[in-house]
């Protein structure tokens, strides 16, 4: 285990030890700390002291199935395509509704290592009450895998519905990890750097409403009461072009200004779950700038998209 950042030392020693009393374990870490890594190499320890056969990899999209594959071949040193000779594969947590009964079989006739990397996409404790992703993994692995990994690093959802392979207290009902690695740790550390946030409004907000008679037109002093005083919804702002050409080009003057220190600082990474991308697409093109769509199937970017 060279070159090992110490968190991910020290969560593979508490895994290795864990397992001998549990088969399930949960690790929280920041994002960017290098889970995938850590993964990798705890893979490699357990088919090492031969606790395991094979290594199955699930994830919410194809561009981490992609990092997930090529990590653990380069950290295990063999194929790790679903080949034949493979020890393993990586897939999305969608596909698993379409593997062939003979792909499940694999988990019930060799021990298997189940990694899941991004696990609160998968919500559920009861088939029941779970959403698609999270009852396979009840129904075909929770149960029958040898071991199982689940990776967060933000382990929570929208919706609070529990995340399926997560343990939580009573009465709280707080998420129990079993290693967790923070930001603040994370930063510390050097790992990650600190995150900034800036915060935009508007003082002068007009809203037109067109009625039967006449136009009714108010005022607003900020978003927030924009919000709770008129019928517009945050989903309409996230959307509303003046706002998003406006945001686009607040965060152009900033790399702009930026790069005068840091010439080969990245670019703009923008989207939302209700429209990624989409509407960016269009300024951007009106700008006559690069990019990179990355909500389209298996969008990959040129090294020339990846600068604005």
């Amino acid at each position: 285990m060279k070159d090992l950042r110490g968190w991910q030392q020290a969560c593979i020693a508490a895994a290795m030890e864990h397992y001998r009393a549990s088969a399930h374990y949960f690790c929280q870490a920041t994002p960017g700390s290098g889970k995938s890594r850590m993964a990798a190499e705890l893979a490699k320890e357990m088919l090492k002291a031969g606790l395991v056969d094979l290594v199955l990899c699930f994830a919410p999209s194809t561009q981490v199935v992609d990092g997930l594959e090529k990590t653990f071949s380069k950290v295990l040193d063999r194929p790790f395509d679903g080949q034949l000779g493979s020890v393993g594969v990586a897939s999305t947590y969608q596909a698993m509704d379409y593997r062939s009964d003979a792909f499940w079989k694999l988990v019930e006739d060799y021990r298997v290592f189940a990694i899941f990397d991004e696990i609160h996409h998968c919500a559920g404790h009861d088939p029941l009450l779970s959403n698609a992703w999270g009852q396979i993994i009840l129904q075909r692995l929770q149960d029958k895998a040898a071991f199982t990994l689940a990776l967060s690093g933000t382990p929570w959802r929208s919706d609070e519905r529990a995340i399926v392979l997560a343990r939580y207290s009573n009465p709280e009902g707080r998420l129990v990890c079993d290693f967790s690695y923070g930001l603040r740790e994370a930063v510390a550390d050097r790992v990650c750097r600190t995150p900034r946030i800036a915060v935009l409004d508007n003082n002068a907000i007009r809203l037109t409403e067109q009625s039967d008679s006449a136009p009714i037109v108010t005022t607003h002093r900020s978003i927030a009461q924009l919000l709770n005083e008129s019928p517009i919804l945050f989903e309409n702002l996230l959307n509303h072009p003046d706002l998003i050409e406006k945001i686009l080009s607040l965060g152009q003057s900033k790399l702009e200004e930026i790069r005068k220190t840091v010439p080969n600082a990245a670019g703009i990474d923008s989207g939302n779950k209700h429209s990624p991308c989409q509407p960016d697409r269009c300024s951007f093109a009106a700008e006559g700038r690069r990019l990179c769509c990355c909500d389209e199937p298996d969008a990959k970017c040129a090294p020339s998209h990846r600068k604005l």
